[in-house]
């Protein structure tokens, strides 16, 4: 994107965020549906990803899944401008927080907040990061612009510890040691480097193992949150989980398993919000044909 398009569509944003939210958020499930139409190489890649995952399902309910995906998809774009310029009592009245006593019940620990990427990603992590400052880990956007907007806005309530994808583990462990909850995102296919094959959905995709070792070397413990975006523009849902118990084990594989399929669970919950538009399946196990 080049400067003047990214200040156009920053720009865009900030006029849309004085919208109220149940216009905001028609305004981008129809955006979303343009979108399907013509947004074919993406649309393309969600509907392998859905054949692949849900093969007891009709093409016509594939389709409609990865309609209302891009929908769900478009309104969270459009509402970007209310996490970065609404006034903290709008944003605050926008996410509910259930659950919270799970993690009260292990603050004496390091916590990693397992994060899959649910289209309500970001309004979750920045109302956790209301409650405490959180480490979590960047990737730099080819938009100077975007990356300072996307940065200010996960600072908007504290200044996050944040950490870009090259640095490693070590600054995360570093974090957690010293108390710092970690947000984590390892559902995506970053290639073969330190990554395992084990199903989701019943077929192998490449999945980091960072989630297992990082616990194990930090004494931390897991406490999944997904945020739910609700219907009609009423906001989202920060829905914290029961922290795993017997996790890690000492079988690296046995834990990057159990990972997956407990997002594979939370999606079949919520198929429409899950990011379907990326490449899970990229990287195959030696010897398999490409699937995209």
């Amino acid at each position: 994107m080049s400067q003047l398009g990214a200040y156009c569509a920053l720009g865009l944003l900030w006029l849309l965020h004085w919208l109220p939210s149940p216009a905001l958020a028609r305004f981008g499930r129809g955006l979303g549906c343009f979108l399907f139409v013509l947004g074919r190489s993406r649309r393309a890649v969600a509907l392998k990803n859905l054949s692949l995952c849900f093969p007891e399902l009709t093409l016509s309910e594939q389709r409609q899944i990865a309609r209302r995906h891009f929908q769900a998809f478009s309104q969270v774009i459009l509402e970007q401008g209310v996490l970065w310029w609404a006034s903290d009592e709008r944003y605050l009245s926008l996410v509910k927080i259930n659950g919270l006593e799970h993690w009260e019940a292990v603050q004496d620990r390091p916590v990693i907040w397992l994060a899959p990427h649910f289209v309500g990603l970001d309004w979750g992590g920045l109302r956790l990061a209301k409650l405490k400052v959180t480490a979590s880990v960047y990737s730099r956007q080819r938009s100077e612009l975007l990356n300072q907007m996307l940065l200010k806005g996960r600072s908007r309530f504290n200044q996050p510890v944040l950490f870009s994808r090259q640095e490693g583990l070590r600054g995360i462990i570093r974090a957690l040691r010293q108390g710092t909850p970690f947000f984590y995102l390892p559902d995506l296919d970053y290639g073969s480097r330190d990554a395992v094959f084990v199903p989701f959905f019943g077929v192998p995709a490449a999945t980091i193992t960072g989630l297992s070792r990082i616990a194990k070397i930090t004494g931390a413990v897991v406490l999944p949150a997904i945020a739910l975006q609700l219907p009609r523009g009423a906001g989202y849902e920060m829905k914290i989980y029961p922290a795993w118990e017997n996790f890690p084990t000492d079988d690296v594989v046995t834990d990057t398993k159990r990972m997956n399929e407990y997002i594979e669970a939370r999606v079949r919950e919520m198929p429409e919000q899950y990011l379907w538009t990326h490449k899970r399946f990229k990287t195959r196990p030696a010897g398999e044909p490409r699937i995209y």
